[in-house]
Formats: C-alpha cells, structure tokens, sequence
C-alpha cells in the first residue's frame, strides 16, 4: 500500500520545480490532520466528486437545455471533458495532475440552469436592483465554503487555498474572475492556468460537436476560419470518408489534437523564459504562461466569432435562450412576490429579511435549481392544474 509520505516523495521526484507539490500547499483555512493515504489534493478532488453540487451538474445546461435530446454536452459532461484535457496537459507539462483534476471538476459549480443564459438574467435581476453582480466563480467559491454543509466543525468542503484560488480566479471569454474577495490573497498555480485554458479548449471544439450534431451549423459555416480548414485539408488527406457522422467526429478529434500541440509547445517556451524555480515563484508572478501562439490564438478567435454567429446566433438557440430568461425571471418574480413559497429551509419564517437579504437568498436558490428543477418549478408555479 502506497501512503500519502511516499506520493509527495514521488512527486519531488517526478514534478517539475514550478510545480505545485502536495506537501508545500498553503492548507486548508481549517487545519485538520492529513491523511494516511492520499494527498490534500486528491482529498480535494474526492470532496468535490461527492458534493451536491457537482450532482446536480448532470442536468445543467451547457447550450442545449436537457430536454433537447440526450447526445448534447451537460455541465457535467463538458466539466469531466474539461479535467481529460487539462489532465493531459499538466502530465505534459509535468505539473500536479491531482491539483489539476480538483480545480477542473470545481470550476463550473456555481453555474446557475440554462448556462449563460441563466446566468446573465440572475445577473441583470441583481444589478438592476441595485445589487451586487451574479458571478458564477464566486457562487462555486461559496458552495464549497459555505452552501455544502457535509462536516460538523465547518460549512463547505474545506479546500485546500491552491484549489480556492483556481475557482475564484478562473478565467475564460465567459468566465470573469472573482476578485473582490479579501480572503484569498495568492495568485494561481499554472494548474490553475491549465485548467483556464483547458476549458476554453474544451468547450470550443465540443460546442462545434453539438453544433453539427444538431444542424444549427454545418460544415459550410466554418470555411471562413483557417484553423478550420487546415483541419479539414489535414482529415482529408488522411483518411477518404464519405461518412458524414465519422466526418464530424475526426475533424473535432483533429481540432483538439491541433490545439492541444500548439498549446504544449508554446506553454513550454513560455515556461522555460519565465524561468520559475519554484510553485511560490509561480503565485507571486503576474505572468500568463500557459496559453497558444499568438497564430493559433488568432485563428481560435476566428473559429469562435464563427461559431458564435453561426451557432450561437441560430434561431433554435435564441429560443432556448429566450425561454429561459423567461423562466428564471418569473420564479423569481413569484418568489420576491410572497417569499414564503420558498422552501422552510431556505426562507426562515421567524426571520425578518430586508429587501438585499431577500433577493440573495431568492436568487441563490434558484442559481442551485437544475434545468429539470427549474421547468418543473415553473410549471407548478404557473399552472394551475400541476401538482405542488
């Protein structure tokens, strides 16, 4: 049997020095004694897997709401496909792969139903009251300090800070970092970089698969972008299939693979200039070194402005999304309406709320809804003949 000792030992062995190692993380903000057999980050990372939260991700929206067939990336698949590819990055690039894994599954937690969409109506709600912006990273932030409620002595999951740090600042063009927060001071490991980076691979490509899949794109759509066409040229040389269906699933394999290069060879470039000796070194830095040539960068953005046009923009998309800012915004009507719909456990009644109290814990509630939850809630809020 293998004990937690000898991991660390291994990882000094294995990692690289800008790595960060199991036994140099700066803790929990609880303390509690370590364990026999795995490390803080592989504790991580089991926490998150048997948290409600990341349960529920089975039924939240990436683009397609659930019940437009059952082919389409959910929040959990896109999640497990972001911690592959991130994995496989980190192993390249021999940093911590447990430390990786725990900040991947965490970083899509505080997603509210119906995806982005949901999230920019919860958004606009609180600000046009006068109220503090919706942000997806802090609310994952407080599901594992506070909302997952699994240990006696504490609230949340008690993570290790490194994992903190990667949910709060994690950032992509549809993630904006948390930075407001006072009580995390260190800047991220490039685990956190890698897991940044990973998702934007991930949901690209995988966006393009559900794209093709559902016919709101097709294969014309794309041929204005050069990485797209590189990666038909490089497919068709390959291999000569007709097949529509092995089509689309080679030229995203294709896509990836092409990223992915790119990507590890330029991160180790940029990486051996940074000249890091230490994970310290790492937090203490400003820089960016994890990320695509500047060629590579420019054709992604490219692809995505295609994408987004062509895709996103559909109409069956816009309808989606249009259906479910209504839903969001008359729950949430209804329940600032007469509070006392909500549940007992999430609305005390020997409690008096003032207006900002109760419009947090409103849209809180509903940012924990998954689509599922959130159409039958409607239905039983709106239809009179639906069983409550």
């Amino acid at each position: 049997m293998q004990v937690r000792k000898e991991i660390e030992a291994l990882e000094d062995k294995i990692l690289a020095p800008y790595a960060m190692k199991s036994k140099d993380s700066s803790g929990r903000v609880y303390a509690e004694p370590d364990h026999e057999t795995r490390t803080c980050y592989q504790r991580d990372r089991d926490r998150i897997v048997h948290s409600e939260a990341f349960r529920k991700l089975e039924y939240k929206t990436q683009v397609f709401i659930i019940y437009e067939g059952d082919y389409y990336r959910t929040r959990l698949t896109h999640t497990l496909e972001v911690a592959q590819i991130a994995r496989t990055i980190g192993r390249n690039l021999r940093l911590n792969e447990d430390l990786i894994e725990a900040i991947a599954l965490a970083h899509d937690l505080g997603h509210p139903p119906f995806g982005h969409a949901g999230e920019r109506t919860l958004n606009d709600i609180m600000k046009e009251a006068g109220l503090k912006a919706f942000n997806h990273n802090q609310r994952s932030f407080e599901i594992v300090t506070k909302f997952e409620k699994r240990y006696p002595h504490f609230d949340g999951l008690n993570l290790t800070l490194e994992v903190l740090v990667g949910i709060l600042k994690h950032k992509t063009i549809y993630d904006v970092p948390e930075v407001t927060n006072k009580t995390i001071q260190e800047g991220p490991t490039l685990e956190a970089q890698v897991v940044d980076v990973a998702d934007s691979l991930a949901y690209l490509n995988h966006d393009i698969d559900d794209g093709l899949t559902s016919g709101c794109i097709v294969e014309n759509d794309l041929m204005d972008s050069a990485l797209w066409r590189r990666a038909l040229d490089r497919l068709k040389t390959a291999s000569a299939t007709t097949d529509k269906e092995m089509l689309k699933y080679q030229i995203v394999k294709e896509l990836i693979d092409m990223q992915a290069k790119d990507l590890l060879f330029n991160s180790d470039q940029m990486i051996g200039e940074a000249n890091f000796q230490s994970a310290q070194e790492v937090k203490k830095s400003k820089k960016v070194v994890i990320g695509f040539s500047s060629q590579m960068a420019a054709e992604r953005d490219e692809l995505q402005r295609l994408v987004h046009e062509k895709f996103y923009c559909h109409y069956r998309v816009e309808r989606m999304i249009s259906k479910a800012q209504r839903i969001i915004k008359d729950i949430f009507k209804v329940y600032k309406e007469n509070p006392n719909q909500l549940p007992y456990s999430v609305y005390q009644r020997n409690k008096k709320y003032d207006d900002k109290t109760q419009y947090e814990i409103i849209c809180n509630y509903i940012a924990g809804m998954t689509d599922r939850f959130a159409l039958d809630e409607h239905k039983k809020l709106f239809n009179p003949y639906e069983k409550v």
